[in-house]
């Protein structure tokens, strides 16, 4: 691939400013297979619990099939514009300020434009790890979770230091059981964690995001 889609990030750079991509996903452009393999193969050495590798990533390049999945996205977002993720009851996350409020915002209006325009994202992703956890306790999904995120997390990485834009989504979820009827995924057996839309960036200028201070989040000894 060209070098000028590549951007030149060291690896704090990298780390700083993998963004979720949505409005600029170029939505015109497809992505070449081999650069999607490169990022599947580094994903691969990600640690796992007990390093049993129990993933499966389901790449959906297939028109119809991305229209498909793009369909089950969109009844999860209006699903999630409708009732929130959270279960009755549970706290929310209090706005504090007019510029969270402003940022909220944009995030809802980029948001709105991705679940618009899914069906045309060149490539769609969807992590899977072998084993569900419904109803199971704590220590079982933080292992679970915790053995498929970092794989993902490695493949949103290399695919920003290939010029490609990602974004963790997770709304179709309230229709996992239709994606894996899609994808011919056993739903009882292999659990979807993630939809990841993957296309080359418009521009690749992108910056560390807006982070309260570290004091505000960390609690040293004691929370």
């Amino acid at each position: 691939h060209h070098l000028m889609d590549t951007p030149e990030l060291t690896n704090d750079d990298l780390l700083s400013t993998t963004r979720t991509v949505r409005r600029r996903l170029d939505l015109e452009r497809p992505v070449a297979r081999h650069l999607v393999e490169e990022c599947l193969a580094l994903a691969q050495q990600a640690p796992t619990g007990g390093n049993r590798q129990s993933w499966g990533f389901v790449v959906v390049t297939d028109p119809e099939r991305r229209a498909a999945l793009a369909e089950v996205y969109r009844r999860g977002w209006e699903r999630y514009t409708r009732d929130g993720v959270a279960p009755e009851g549970a706290p929310g996350v209090p706005v504090r300020d007019e510029a969270s409020k402003r940022r909220q915002r944009r995030i809802g209006a980029s948001a709105a434009y991705l679940a618009e325009h899914m069906h045309r994202v060149p490539v769609l992703v969807i992590p899977c790890i072998v084993g569900r956890t419904d109803d199971a306790p704590t220590v079982v999904q933080a292992s679970s979770y915790g053995s498929i995120l970092p794989a993902v997390w490695s493949f949103m990485l290399a695919a920003r230091a290939r010029g490609l834009g990602t974004a963790w989504t997770t709304i179709h979820l309230f229709h996992e059981r239709d994606a894996a009827e899609v994808l011919g995924i056993p739903f009882d057996d292999v659990m979807q964690v993630a939809m990841i839309p993957l296309a080359h960036t418009v521009g690749l200028d992108f910056k560390p995001g807006t982070r309260e201070p570290l004091e505000t989040f960390v609690h040293w000894d004691a929370w």
